[in-house]
């Protein structure tokens, strides 16, 4: 069987449970103040627009890789069989938009 507990024992032990019990609810005051969940809030969004910020820079920057690859070769030497028709093309849709504009405007 366990000993008896005496009076002062019980006493200290109630203390003990009253101090981590009001830790306890200043943990909770904290937790649900609500500059703390504004805050929480804050970091959150912050942390998804970090992430998503970084995501779009990693595409990007493949995109332009890629681009890169059919214009340059691998030794850095410029594609011309690549870049002139490129630029021809874009020549001439820049060509075909301003006539489409100007008839647009008489």
């Amino acid at each position: 069987m366990s000993e008896a507990r005496t009076p002062a024992q019980i006493e200290a032990d109630i203390a003990r449970r009253r101090q981590e019990l009001a830790v306890t609810l200043d943990e909770i005051g904290v937790r649900v103040h609500p500059s703390t969940i504004v805050g929480d809030a804050k970091a959150k969004v912050a942390s998804t627009v970090d992430r998503t910020a970084g995501r779009a820079y990693v595409a990007v920057n493949r995109v332009v890789s890629d681009a890169r690859a059919q214009f340059v070769s691998p030794e850095g030497a410029p594609r011309v069989e690549r870049i002139v028709p490129a630029a021809l093309l874009v020549v001439g849709v820049v060509g075909l938009l301003a006539l489409s504009s100007r008839r647009r405007r008489d």
